[in-house]
């Protein structure tokens, strides 16, 4: 019951906070973060612990098939070489950079716990740039590849994060079987993700003199289908992702326009609660963190976790200029099949590259680690890893948070000047 009541004073919070951060003019994922701070800080608050389980299947489904959903198919399609190397080739670049810093300027780390540390922090969140950027008038193109980056990006991410926790735990890790097993994942997440979109359909067009019925299995169908893939041991996030991408072609030719209202403004309220409940709790895990870390270390990790966000902004800038001259040369060669809305302009590479902040899933993977090692002993720096992730995420969305939308407004290109 106590449980119970504190949810409701974070939403009650979170809807209060959301509205005033549209008096002040600041983002409300910032707001919502330092409210959470401020609200974990407060003495008699009981510490509120995120539980990684809970997050994945609560949060992460309802999110990935909201943005599938309403992502532009066509677009999606015609930027899939960006958000392709965004989500998969990025994710492993930036894991694998912010290993070699963490190895070389963090004391006692070696290479398999840096390499956990950055495949945490590798995967980005579109929710808080796109939250935050909301009305600011980005290009159809680059929020096309921000949600486009996210609904996949998680993916890589989550595979690079077990085989690095494997590695620590005390197994050998193998180049080309790690490889094999990631492309199995994916393939077969995009497998049950399309038999479930078909089973779905049919339900759907089976029900659809129901209204009730056909919302209530919309709301269902992300939950369920991420649990199947993750009990056949494929990638859930690639099996909601595609499942959410076929029901929106569907929609288009089934659904009449009143289901269509009613099912965006559920999503709209759900999707709101949801992100509103992440960014406080990614606050709330502040105070619970600092009591695992000695007080004369604080300031010197927080000082590592700068430096962490610093080269991983970094890494991304790089590799979106690198993509835009890919993008040109493939174009102009015409053997890449590039289209030329596909194309990106430097104001679009800034936008993009700034809105590369961390989230839930990071602090979901880093509160996620085992305490112990396959040998028992106590799984390495792992209150060090939590803590410098935490940071990181922080870091990311009020810092970037609060400079993006002045990035987007002097750098805005719209749809018809690209």
């Amino acid at each position: 019951m106590e449980n119970y009541g504190i949810v409701l004073i974070l939403m009650a919070v979170v809807i209060g906070l959301s509205a005033w951060s549209e008096k002040i003019k600041i983002p409300y994922p910032v707001v919502l973060v330092i409210g959470g701070v401020i609200l974990g800080c407060i003495p008699s608050m009981p510490p509120v612990e995120i539980d990684p389980e809970i997050v994945l299947l609560l949060f992460l489904p309802p999110l990935l098939y909201d943005a599938a959903f309403n992502i532009s198919f066509k677009s999606f399609r015609n930027n899939l070489n960006t958000i392709s190397t965004l989500a998969i080739g990025l994710v492993f670049l930036t894991a694998a950079g912010i290993a070699v810093l963490t190895y070389y300027i963090i004391p006692g780390m070696t290479w398999s716990l840096s390499f956990v540390l950055g495949s945490i922090l590798a995967a980005t969140d579109a929710v808080a740039a796109i939250s935050i950027t909301k009305n600011l008038g980005l290009s159809h193109t680059t929020t096309t590849i921000l949600e486009g980056e996210s609904l996949i990006n998680d993916a890589s991410a989550l595979v690079a994060y077990r085989f690095a926790v494997a590695a620590v735990a005390g197994s050998g890790f193998v180049l080309w079987k790690a490889g094999l097993i990631f492309w199995l994942l994916i393939i077969g997440g995009v497998g049950i993700g399309i038999v479930m979109s078909k089973v779905l359909g049919f339900v759907l067009r089976s029900s659809r003199h129901s209204h009730l019925a056909v919302l209530s299995f919309l709301l269902l169908a992300p939950f369920v289908t991420y649990l199947i893939a993750e009990m056949a041991h494929v990638s859930g996030v690639i099996a909601v992702v595609t499942m959410g991408l076929g029901i929106s072609r569907l929609s288009s030719r089934v659904f009449p326009d009143f289901i269509k209202t009613q099912s965006k403004t559920i999503w709209d309220i759900v999707g709101f609660l949801l992100n509103g409940l992440i960014f406080i709790l990614l606050g709330l895990e502040l105070p619970v963190v600092l009591k695992t870390i000695d007080n004369s270390l604080i300031l010197p990790y927080i000082g590592y976790a700068f430096l962490i966000t610093i080269v991983a902004l970094l890494i991304r800038m790089v590799r979106i200029f690198m993509q835009r001259r890919n993008l040109e040369r493939a174009y102009h060669s015409k053997k890449g099949k590039i289209a030329e809305d596909a194309l990106l302009s430097i104001q679009e590479c800034l936008i993009i590259s700034w809105s590369g902040m961390r989230g839930i899933v990071s602090l979901a993977m880093a509160i996620g680690l085992p305490k112990f090692a396959e040998s028992g002993v106590p799984f390495p720096m792992r209150s060090t890893i939590i803590f410098l992730a935490t940071i990181v995420v922080l870091i990311t969305i009020v810092g970037q948070g609060l400079i993006l939308p002045v990035i987007v407004k002097r750098n805005t290109v719209n749809d018809q000047t690209r």
